[in-house]
């Protein structure tokens, strides 16, 4: 048994995970009707992680991998995302989103980074999903369970996906896996970042590194401990606090829409039934 991680409570068992994830990839996008893939590469671990796992699930010609810079993107972004297409032997598409993003912008005016971020987010998924729909293909996501526990991620952005094979996976778990499966090793050491604007990093803008707070959060949500008992373990009150903040204010990421309930069966209430209809 493979076993990786620097902490015991965070290690995987790689060979059993990424033989279960790509199980998961081929059922359930063939459960669809479809054994096509498109996934948006960043040039980040995370979509790489998730071209990897699905070029081995349905193979290297059914999947197709979509760089999509924006003019203030850092030239490496794009490179390392065509080292993945190199390596794994994937069809690619480049689209730049420049023109698209700047001509909104242009009819609001000037506007913040957080909200110009949100906009390029949510300008990569109308393409990778008019992708999807010229492929006859699944846009398989690429977010990890750190970034959905604490909301570091864009509505009907980067968190759109038909399905995700890394959502159970935390920050620290997707760099074991992508070490284990052959990811180049020069993207899964880089400093992660969303490339939103230069000089831009994950962990800068949470304020700790994934490590720390994978630890936190394994213990915090699989494991159930009380504050109490997280501080008994070495965690600061200020640190557990925080992170329970940002879980309890970003908690609407994480479900459906809600829908105001007037029948007997309300869709994501009482009819939400995880199955498929004979597809």
């Amino acid at each position: 048994m493979e076993t990786t991680g620097i902490q015991s409570e965070l290690s995987l068992n790689t060979d059993q995970v990424r033989k279960l994830l790509v199980g998961f990839l081929r059922d359930e996008i063939r459960n669809t009707g479809t054994q096509r893939a498109v996934i948006g590469l960043s040039g980040g671990v995370d979509s790489a992680l998730s071209a990897f796992l699905s070029a081995e699930a349905l193979g290297k010609e059914n999947v197709l991998g979509v760089l999509m810079p924006y003019k203030t993107s850092n030239p490496r972004s794009q490179q390392d995302a065509e080292l993945v297409v190199k390596a794994l032997g994937i069809q690619s598409r480049l689209v730049d989103i420049t023109p698209m993003v700047d001509a909104f912008v242009s009819t609001i005016g000037d506007v913040e980074r957080i909200r110009l971020g949100n906009v390029m987010a949510r300008q990569r998924m109308i393409v990778l999903y008019d992708y999807s729909v010229r492929e006859q293909a699944l846009v398989v996501g690429t977010g990890n369970k750190t970034e959905t526990l604490l909301g570091y991620t864009t509505l009907f952005g980067d968190n759109a996906c038909a399905i995700n094979p890394l959502g159970d996976l935390y920050k620290t778990q997707v760099w074991d896996l992508a070490r284990a499966i052959g990811v180049p090793r020069e993207i899964v050491e880089k400093q992660p970042s969303a490339d939103l604007w230069e000089g831009q990093t994950d962990e800068g803008e949470l304020g700790f590194s994934y490590r720390e707070v994978d630890r936190l959060l394994y213990y915090m949500i699989d494991e159930r401990r009380t504050p109490d008992e997280l501080t008994g373990m070495g965690f600061s009150r200020s640190f557990i606090n925080a992170v329970s903040i940002i879980i309890r204010k970003t908690q609407f990421k994480r479900r459906p829409p809600l829908i105001a309930k007037v029948s007997h069966r309300t869709v994501n209430l009482d009819f939400r039934y995880a199955r498929d209809w004979g597809i």
